[in-house]
Formats: C-alpha cells, sequence, structure tokens
C-alpha cells in the first residue's frame, strides 16, 4: 500500500511537468529562429523525430490502426495539431511576436476547446465556461496591446490566431474521430503528412537555408528530444 503513494504522487505531477515542458517549445522556437526560417526549422525538427520514432515503432512491435479510416483520421489531426499550430507559432514568433505573448494567445485553447465541444460535438457547455472564455479573449487584447502598441498587428497576430484554431480543432477532431490510439504509431502517423506538407510550403516560400550555430543544434534537440519524443513517455 505504501509503494502506491509514490506512483499516485508521480501521476499527479506528470500534467504539471508536462505544461512546463510545453511552455519552453515557446523558447526554444526563439532561440532557434533567428537561424532558420520557420517552416523549414519545422521541416528539420519533423524529420529528427521521425528518424527515432520509425525504429522505436519497429523495435518495440507498437500497434498500428486496425483500419485506413483510423489512420488518416490520425493524418489529419497530426497536420492540425503540428503542421497548423507549430506553423503558426513560428511563423508568429519569426514575425516578432514575443515568445511570451504567443504562447498567451494559443493558451486560450483549453477554454475554446471546452466551448467548441458543445458546439461541435453536442456536449454541454456552461454560463462558466462561456464566461471564461470571454475574460480570456479580453484578457489576451488588453496584454496584446499593451505590450505592442503601434506595432502592425497582422504579421504577427494572425499567425498566432491560426496556431489557436489549429490545436482546437485538432483536439476536437482527434476527440470525436480518433480519441485512442498507441501514441509511438500515431505519432509516426501524424508526422509523416506533416512533414510532407510542411516540405512543400517550405520549398515554395522559404530559402531554406539553415546555420547550423551551437544555439540552433541546441534548440532542435530540446524540440525534438525533450518535447516531441519526450512528451510521449509521459
Amino acid at each position: 500500500m505504501q509503494s502506491a503513494k509514490p506512483v499516485s504522487r508521480l501521476s499527479a505531477a506528470l500534467p504539471f511537468l508536462f505544461v512546463f515542458l510545453w511552455s519552453t517549445g515557446f523558447i526554444g522556437a526563439k532561440f532557434g529562429l533567428p537561424y532558420a526560417e520557420p517552416l523549414t526549422f519545422l521541416l528539420t525538427r519533423y524529420l529528427l523525430v521521425l528518424g527515432l520514432m520509425i525504429p522505436l515503432v519497429l523495435l518495440t512491435r507498437a500497434p498500428w490502426p486496425g483500419d485506413v479510416r483510423q489512420v488518416m483520421h490520425i493524418g489529419v489531426t497530426g497536420l492540425l495539431v503540428h503542421a497548423v499550430y507549430l506553423g503558426g507559432v513560428f511563423m508568429a514568433i519569426k514575425n516578432g511576436l514575443p515568445a511570451g505573448v504567443t504562447a498567451l494567445v494559443v493558451g486560450m485553447q483549453p477554454l475554446l476547446t471546452a466551448c467548441g465541444v458543445g458546439l461541435l460535438l453536442g456536449e454541454q457547455v456552461s454560463p462558466r465556461q462561456w464566461l471564461g472564455l470571454v475574460l480570456g479573449f479580453v484578457g489576451v487584447s488588453l496584454v496584446v496591446a499593451n505590450k505592442l502598441g503601434d506595432v502592425p498587428l497582422a504579421a504577427m497576430l494572425l499567425p498566432a490566431i491560426a496556431a489557436l484554431l489549429g490545436i482546437t480543432l485538432g483536439t476536437l477532431y482527434q476527440k470525436r474521430f480518433c480519441p485512442r490510439f498507441d501514441l509511438r504509431t500515431g505519432s509516426v502517423i501524424q508526422f509523416l503528412p506533416t512533414a510532407v506538407v510542411t516540405a512543400m510550403v517550405a520549398s515554395a516560400t522559404e530559402s531554406m537555408l539553415i546555420d547550423w550555430t551551437p544555439q540552433f543544434v541546441f534548440a532542435l534537440l530540446w524540440l525534438v528530444l525533450v518535447l516531441s519524443v519526450g512528451a510521449i513517455s509521459l
């Protein structure tokens, strides 16, 4: 009975650890983006994640989804959560939106998702949740206005809003169509189409050049090993 307490405490701490690690992604983006364009940076990250996850899947014989429709649903979730969300975050920071403000904007996702559950999935949304959403948007607007003053917002803020919508729709889509799947094979299914789409857009819009400084390498490895791969182990 005594051994159950440390396990339960560890389980209770995991969500806080996940949130902490998730928040460092904005810092990693800020440190790495001076040396690579946003989509090129992300494409490199996706390819490294796939290079690590595919051997892991093969070595552990992780189960694959049972039908093609499930594979497609997981892939769509990946495009929304990785291509749209991460692409929007990295582009917003690259365009000059402070990492903290970007995190604040996309941090509205839990409230927006809670309200989206009611609108799209038919689940009940309480007045308190609607009030929280409204107050949250007001708070974000005040912070953004105070931080940026007269700086033109479109190029910076629109990618962050796209990221917020991407992570929200991705969460709702996964909840509706593929709520359960093995995270090892699921990650491969998600990152493959994301890498393809990102490569297509990056090749058309960016130079795809990288300055391999120690700072960029550290930021890249942090995002790959600690966030993309490490989060799966949590």
